[in-house]
């Protein structure tokens, strides 16, 4: 498994992997908007969003800039999806957070959520992105999960304005020397 910055000769697979949340009538989240793009622009007026969020120097005022990577099997198959705030916001802080991730439905429960999150906050706190505030559904179990094992600290519930319902708010290496 390797991260790899989305591309062209990705398109088919991202595809694939958006198809398959729509077939398995799976929520899709943290995807960095593949799946609006795909469904009402294309994939690559995406990619060049992607180049947009890399550009600090041009950032609008109610943006933060990002990157997104896809984790994609030896094969080339893409698992998941993860993409990296380099700030926080006032959204991003109490319903988004630094990190957004996604794994393809036929994927999870194989450790790959975990994976992905470890190696991404490993390279976060070595980067200056650190402590690392995560958010996910309180009805998302599984992601709730993946967050506590790699060290996520609830703070809060709340209620979301844009996500509807009720939010969890971890920290990863607020309260520890991690």
């Amino acid at each position: 498994m390797k991260f790899e910055f989305p591309s062209e000769p990705h398109e088919k697979e991202a595809k694939k992997f958006i198809e398959e949340f729509y077939t398995a009538a799976s929520a899709i989240n943290g995807d960095d908007g593949l799946a609006r793009y795909l469904q009402n622009l294309s994939y690559a007026q995406w990619l060049d969003k992607l180049q947009r969020d890399l550009d600090i120097a041009n950032m609008p005022p109610e943006r933060v800039p990002s990157f997104t990577y896809f984790y994609v099997s030896e094969e080339g198959r893409i698992i998941g999806i993860i993409n990296i705030r380099t700030t926080l916001n006032a959204f991003l802080l109490q319903e988004g957070g630094h990190i957004g991730y996604s794994i393809r439905p036929s994927e999870r429960g194989k450790g790959y959520g975990k994976a992905m999150l470890r190696e991404t906050s490993d390279f976060c706190r070595k980067a200056g992105i650190w402590p690392l505030l995560l958010v996910c559904s309180k009805e998302n179990r599984a992601s709730a999960a993946i967050i506590q094992s790699c060290g996520g600290i609830l703070e809060n519930e709340t209620i979301g304005d844009q996500n509807n319902g009720l939010i969890q708010r971890y920290w990863i290496g607020k309260n520890s020397q991690n």
